[in-house]
């Protein structure tokens, strides 16, 4: 699995969102290592924000589009922390790589955390619209309401 970040420029920061270990087809396993190869490390590079410890670190370098279930808040990934709750970062549910490397940006030049926490906050607005005042119940349509036993 691939720990993955989005941009913060207002911190200049890399603040992760999800760890990706699904979606990749054989090319792209035997060419994702050959394109990491000069970019590995022994520790967390500076300006990488993360509370996750993966087993290998490299310099951000390449820019892979992931698709995913929802973006949900994470105890552990920094993407957007604090934005929506105290302590709490974005991150992406059921990460899926989508075969494609976007070779034309740069790590800075891809998805923002501000553009992440609009993509989280569009998600919330679209779960729960304005749906108006409840409808009262009526014998064709009783409370949904159960009594205790």
């Amino acid at each position: 699995a691939y720990l993955l970040a989005v941009y913060n420029p207002d911190r200049d920061r890399f603040e992760t969102f999800c760890k990706v270990g699904s979606g990749f087809d054989d090319a792209a396993l035997a060419d994702l290592p050959k394109r990491l190869l000069d970019r590995e490390r022994t520790d967390a590079p500076p300006g990488v924000d993360t509370g996750v410890a993966p087993d290998r670190w490299f310099d951000p370098a390449l820019v892979l589009e992931v698709r995913g279930a929802e973006l949900t808040l994470s105890p552990v990934h920094r993407a957007a922390q604090g934005a929506v709750r105290a302590g709490a970062g974005l991150a992406l549910r059921f990460p899926r790589f989508t075969g494609r490397i976007r070779d034309d940006k740069g790590p800075t030049e891809a998805t923002t955390s501000t553009e992440l926490l609009e993509m989280y906050r569009a998600q919330v607005r679209q779960a729960t619209p304005d749906a108006g005042p409840p409808t009262p119940p009526t014998e064709d349509r009783p409370s949904p309401v159960r009594p205790k036993a």
